[in-house]
């Protein structure tokens, strides 16, 4: 196993295997995401971006993992809406955007090598916080399974909390559905 940061023109080589990833992780608790490669391989484009990262972990040249990560006012304009009643000024803000790693490799460090390298480009870039965003689901959604838990400990043992009224709306096809529906994100920050 390794892990390695990626940045410019080395982020192109791997963008299918992380659309591939993001399409597989996410269909799962809680996202439930319906992907589509079209749609992905254009939303990965936003990591071409200067100061954006994709740390990948890879199991010989197999890209088991990934963690990608911009600047705030480089991403969505849907997410950095929801900074518009907060302090923290966008152009201070890394956003950590998604974390993926198939289950077989889960629970052997490669979440905190994630966040290590993102805080890490975060603050080599100026930025001043980390950001990220989780899907709210209700405790009684029909597709939650028995026994499903948050990374609400793991988040918080790495100093993130959820940053009071800092919600944001994003749509995407859930299993099952036949369009997109928005779905509220709550944020999650500290102080890097």
């Amino acid at each position: 196993m390794r892990v390695e940061t990626l940045r410019g023109d080395a982020i192109d080589a791997h963008l299918d295997a992380l659309a591939g990833l993001r399409i597989a992780v996410f269909r799962d608790w809680p996202y439930l995401y319906d992907g589509d490669e079209a749609y992905e391989r254009d939303y990965m484009r936003a990591y071409a971006a200067p100061g954006a990262v994709i740390v990948g972990a890879f199991d010989g040249d197999r890209m088991v993992g990934a963690a990608t990560a911009a600047r705030m006012e480089d991403h969505a304009e849907d997410f950095a809406a929801a900074f518009a009643g907060h302090d923290w000024p966008l152009s201070k803000i890394y956003y950590l955007a998604e974390s993926v790693l198939l289950p077989e490799y889960r629970g052997h460090g490669l979440g905190h090598a994630f966040f290590d390298a993102r805080e890490a480009a975060g603050r080599a870039g100026n930025c001043r916080h980390a950001a990220f965003c989780s899907v709210i689901r209700p405790d009684d959604h029909p597709m939650k399974p028995e026994g499903a838990r948050t990374h609400d400990a793991f988040w918080r043992g790495r100093g993130y909390r959820p940053l009071d009224g800092v919600v944001a709306h994003f749509a995407w096809t859930d299993l099952g559905d036949g369009e997109k529906t928005r779905k509220p994100l709550q944020f999650w920050g500290k102080t890097l």
